[in-house]
């Protein structure tokens, strides 16, 4: 059922409205705008290794983790590897292009976030939203449509094997799959955004046909759009200026930090 109401959202008025659409399930709602990543990672600090024409493609500050996607290749989409570390085994993650962007950018934020004391629970997220577990070969649930799995397998200790995906009546629309190595609070920020019931937006044009979406047309304005990016990348800025912060003082009061020197030339 398609409605029409004025966005009540961000930015201030005089300008000529566009149409959008805030489509829900959002796990059917196709892949979206990529700059809803690519811009939040920029902010962050990361750095933007892409070639004219080519795939995307960004590393981290540390090159620990390297973010990509490409539209070139079958079955194409999002890759993100991170490298192995003194406390992290090498893990990799993918999902198929057609994977909401606000549903990559909930594994990619978490990346940035500071880990939780309690262990994650990847289940957590979807049981709450309603999603119903089947237990067989595989663990696994499914979204009250049945339209979206997150799936469960180990082969062995130590080899616990994620993946997900979603399908409508034209058949599969995206997959994501995960190492046994990929840290687990990645994965549960996955299903937590992938359980969010809340809508996600798309511009007219861009909506995947399908019976199986509701959507409701919104009229929103280019400076309401702009506000809303905009505060994404200032909250990515201020995030990365506090994680500097926090590395620097924890150098400075380091015991092995270098004493600095006074007006007089005295050493403290």
């Amino acid at each position: 059922m398609r409605q029409n109401k004025q966005w009540a959202g961000w930015g201030a008025t005089g300008q000529q409205a566009q149409q959008h659409y805030l489509v829900e399930p959002r796990h059917l709602a196709g892949g979206g705008d990529l700059r809803h990543v690519t811009e939040y990672l920029r902010a962050s600090g990361w750095k933007d290794k892409s070639k004219t024409g080519g795939p995307l493609v960004f590393h981290s500050p540390d090159k620990s983790v390297r973010i990509g996607y490409d539209p070139f290749t079958q079955p194409g989409g999002w890759t993100i590897s991170g490298k192995k570390t003194a406390h992290q085994e090498a893990w990799h993650a993918t999902f198929g292009r057609q994977t909401p962007v606000e549903i990559v950018a909930s594994l990619t934020d978490a990346l940035f976030t500071t880990r939780k004391a309690h262990a994650p629970n990847v289940w957590e997220p979807l049981l709450q939203q309603g999603w119903e577990t089947e237990r067989g070969q595989h663990v696994t649930t499914r979204s009250p449509d049945g339209d979206a799995f997150v799936r469960f397998h180990q082969s062995s200790p130590g080899q616990a094997h994620w993946w997900a995906g979603a399908r409508n009546e034209h058949g599969r629309m995206w997959e994501a799959m995960f190492t046994p190595t990929t840290p687990m609070h990645l994965v549960q920020a996955f299903s937590a955004a992938l359980a969010d019931p809340q809508p996600v937006m798309r511009p007219l044009g861009r909506v995947p046909s399908s019976q199986r979406i509701r959507t409701t047309s919104v009229s929103v304005l280019p400076s309401q759009l702009g506000a809303w990016q905009q505060a994404r990348i200032t909250a990515a800025r201020a995030a990365m200026w506090a994680r500097n912060s926090v590395a620097t003082n924890r150098a400075r009061s380091s015991p092995g930090a270098h004493p600095y020197a006074t007006s007089d030339g005295r050493r403290r």
